[in-house]
């Protein structure tokens, strides 16, 4: 049976290997080491059977928390591979993939390689017995779930891979079988090529080799339509690996990228269109890595393959245009945030409280009303004196309101002013806004601390000092108290007056900005209820419920600025 899938593209490029013959290796890194005992009857069933009880690992990931009850147990790679000191393959894209997939990515260095761009310029073997000690430093306690193999530089470290693998066994072996330059040049001797064949493979759960890798190990075999690659995924699958995954990035004369994965029983075909890019260097390791980390979480075997090129090809799409690097083949972006920096010119400075003084919350529908559009009102707010904006859109379409905040950021940002979001947290994401602001039901403030990072702003609307403690707790960076005053910009909500608004505001340990019903003939009374705390005022209607926003927020400014001088 075929069964063909969209997919994404990965191109056949892989971690350089040098003959083990040409590598270099320093006495320094030794160190005494005990051989590891054998005990192949722990894993005989496992390996033997030819079957991986991912329904095992399933339910071991569904049991997360201890049986204390206190500690939660997170999906575990170990990768065995080499270094890149361009940091676009090898160790260094396992751990950034497993990083972008959330899963912990532990490692065991193979070799160490002076390269970038433009080739491979050196390579350092680590010694074996160092290779043994890392394999059985990490694997004795830090229960790996799934081990993901690279750079092997030699028969010797694959058989101390497999002898620990035996006395440690994981869940699942992933191996990318890099033997293959990118320029073509068969980089593993041919006693590494019989052990891959002849021991690595039969206790693999999947390999992954590119055209050329699977050309080698089949001695030397032309692949060059998909037939031929699924005669290689067949074949290769007869030496013993559970899994087989072709890739055909550099399949000739195909429109299409085109993958082969075999599972024993059915062939599925995966296509995506090619993306057009010199940033290449590291598919391959990165495929394999965020294979094994969504078998870590415990994803079916073919399922991990869907995510993983669907994971490459957005990767791959995001960074085609970027520039690091002179050489023909440069790194991508893993995390997809490169683009960020290099776009914008603008950092965001630390939030600072002064920024709550003059707060100013609007929408579309309460401009629209007065002719004019969210821009121009943002506009005329921020420069008659707001210090900061919030954009609020409880019934606009998703792409209106992003295209809105986007062209509102751009405003604030020119005048040095922050913009936050109302609860829509994707919103903020996608624009890269300074911010949300969420109500007491909405997203936990952690939650989306761990979504936006350490250096946005997030408000929280609360009334009473018991909930602005949870706010300080959960990591919010100020605290909107209200309504003070009755309003009719939110319905059914309970105003606390200035009593409860001092209450609150003596209780937090963080700014506080005061919301609901404030004006131009009210605002000196909030500012002037005899505790340091709130910082400033949040007004709506007093602003944009008006014909010139201009003009009523240069007189609120006028009124808060006469008020904290008073304070003072």
């Amino acid at each position: 049976m075929v069964m063909i899938y969209c997919s994404s593209q990965l191109l056949s490029t892989s971690f350089p290997l040098l003959n083990p013959k040409t590598l270099k290796f320093d006495a320094k890194y030794s160190k005494n080491w005990l051989p590891l005992q054998s005990t192949e009857g722990l894993v005989k069933g496992f390996h033997q059977t030819g079957v991986l009880n991912l329904n095992a690992m399933q339910e071991d990931k569904a049991s997360a928390v201890t049986s204390d009850g206190s500690k939660l147990r997170v999906p575990h790679v170990l990768t065995v591979a080499g270094s890149d000191s361009g940091a676009g393959a090898g160790i260094q894209a396992d751990l950034k993939t497993c990083a972008a997939r959330g899963v912990y990515c532990s490692t065991v260095i193979t070799a160490v390689t002076a390269q970038n761009t433009i080739g491979v310029q050196g390579v350092e073997a680590v010694p074996e017995d160092f290779v043994a000690e890392q394999l059985k430093s990490v694997l004795s306690d830090m229960r790996a779930d799934v081990v993901k193999t690279g750079m092997l530089p030699s028969t010797s470290i694959v058989k101390i891979l497999l002898q620990c693998l035996k006395e440690f066994p994981v869940q699942a072996l992933v191996v990318d079988p890099v033997m293959v330059s990118t320029s073509g040049d068969v980089l593993a001797g041919p006693s590494i090529l019989a052990t891959f064949r002849e021991e690595l493979l039969p206790m693999a759960d999947i390999v992954t080799p590119n055209l050329r890798e699977a050309s080698v190990l089949l001695g030397g075999v032309q692949l060059e339509t998909v037939a031929n690659m699924r005669s290689a995924a067949k074949s290769i699958h007869d030496m013993g690996p559970r899994n087989v995954l072709v890739k055909g990035g550099d399949l000739p004369a195909s429109l299409d990228a085109i993958d082969i994965f075999f599972d024993g029983q059915d062939f599925y075909e995966l296509r995506s269109s090619r993306v057009k890019t010199r940033n290449t260097h590291g598919t391959g390791c990165t495929l394999a890595s965020c294979i094994a980390a969504e078998l870590a979480k415990g994803h079916p075997m073919l399922t991990a393959v869907k995510v993983a090129k669907r994971y490459v090809e957005t990767a791959l799409d995001y960074s085609k245009d970027i520039v690091i690097g002179t050489g023909l083949q440069g790194p991508f972006d893993h995390l997809s945030k490169l683009k960020r920096n290099v776009h914008n010119a603008y950092v965001q400075r630390a939030f600072d409280s002064g920024d709550l003084f003059l707060y100013a919350v609007t929408d579309s529908g309460m401009n629209k009303k007065w002719g004019r559009s969210i821009t121009d009102a943002v506009k005329a707010a921020v420069e008659g004196g707001a210090t900061i904006v919030q954009l609020r859109e409880k019934d606009a379409e998703t792409r209106d309101f992003l295209e809105a905040a986007k062209a509102c950021l751009e405003i604030c940002r020119s005048k040095g002013v922050p913009l936050l979001i109302n609860d829509r947290v994707d919103v903020a994401l996608a624009c890269d806004a300074d911010g949300v602001h969420v109500g007491q039901s909405d997203m936990p403030t952690n939650v989306i601390r761990s979504l936006l990072g350490p250096e946005k702003i997030i408000g929280v609307s609360y009334k009473t000092p018991q909930q602005a403690h949870q706010a300080w707790i959960h990591g919010a960076d100020y605290i909107g108290s209200g309504g003070v005053y009755p309003t009719n910009t939110k319905a059914n909500n309970r105003s606390i007056g200035l009593d409860g608004l001092k209450t609150v505001c003596l209780a937090s340990k963080l700014p506080v900005v005061a919301i609901g019903g404030i004006g131009l003939s009210n605002a000196r009374s909030v500012m002037e209820i005899g505790v340091p705390n709130p910082k400033g005022v949040a007004v709506v209607s007093a602003l944009f419920d008006r014909e010139c926003v201009l003009t009523e927020t240069k007189k609120l400014y006028a009124v808060l600025m006469e008020a904290a001088s008073r304070v003072k």
